[in-house]
């Protein structure tokens, strides 16, 4: 079963971060107090690490008891440990380290000298996902590129028709770095609630697509069980 999607769109994208920080700051505190753990996936882009700076200086921050939450990504570029277009890196820096988080509890994707190949990469985020005992996502938040794509999902890529497996190694990817680690599409869509951020007047034909279940574009494939949200500003949603 997946949610109907539900669209909120804020003025800028200033005002999308900042709403997004402060929603997922409150349902990660609602979760926990009905649940022992939470599981949240974060994303990279513009608007996502800014969701995740708003979310280190919000105040809603300090009533969380972080221990019991565990961050997660949707993909990653198979690039070394500390190289710029890591996803993970900029959300260290953006939230993470602001935390106190044990480490075992943020499920990095692997890199080129921790793992011979992506593929193997891709099986140990696999492992990992299975070892905690393949949660459902409490939130998993997705960015929406200008193709269509989210996660490292691409539109006409044989990783966006993939399953059988939770994660997937993702070679010649349109978009640099062409080499990445993603969720597969069954694995997102079993989260419990997906949040797709978007913003700019670039998106606003692709956010309308998608919008309008485009069979053609990852972004329309992606729901949650719960709830599925498209957090947008104005000019993302002029084609609406």
């Amino acid at each position: 079963m997946t949610a109907a999607r539900e669209v909120i769109v804020y003025a800028d994208a200033e005002a999308v971060a900042d709403a997004t920080a402060a929603r997922l700051l409150l349902s990660i505190g609602d979760t926990l107090a009905h649940r022992e753990s939470v599981h949240v996936v974060v994303t990279g882009g513009t608007v996502g690490i800014a969701t995740l700076a708003a979310a280190a200086t919000s105040p809603l921050a300090k009533a969380i008891d972080w221990t019991d939450v565990h961050i997660w990504w949707g993909d990653e570029r198979f690039v070394p440990v500390g190289h710029e277009d890591r996803n993970e890196g900029q959300a260290q820096a953006a939230l993470l380290a602001s935390l106190p988080l044990p480490e075992e509890n943020i499920h990095r994707m692997g890199a080129p000298g921790q793992y011979a190949t992506v593929e193997d990469a891709a099986s140990a985020y696999a492992n990992d996902y299975s070892d905690a005992g393949s949660p459902a996502f409490d939130v998993l938040m997705l960015g929406l590129g200008p193709d269509g794509h989210v996660a490292s999902l691409f539109p006409g890529h044989p990783g966006f028709a993939a399953s059988g497996a939770p994660t997937l190694a993702v070679h010649d990817s349109p978009k640099p770095p062409p080499t990445r680690v993603s969720l597969a599409l069954e694995t997102i869509n079993g989260a419990r609630e997906v949040w797709v951020i978007a913003a700019g007047a670039a998106k606003a034909d692709v956010v309308a697509r998608c919008l309008r279940g485009d069979a053609d574009l990852p972004g329309a494939a992606v729901s949650g069980s719960d709830r599925t949200l498209w957090l947008i500003d104005a000019a993302a949603a002029t084609s609406i």
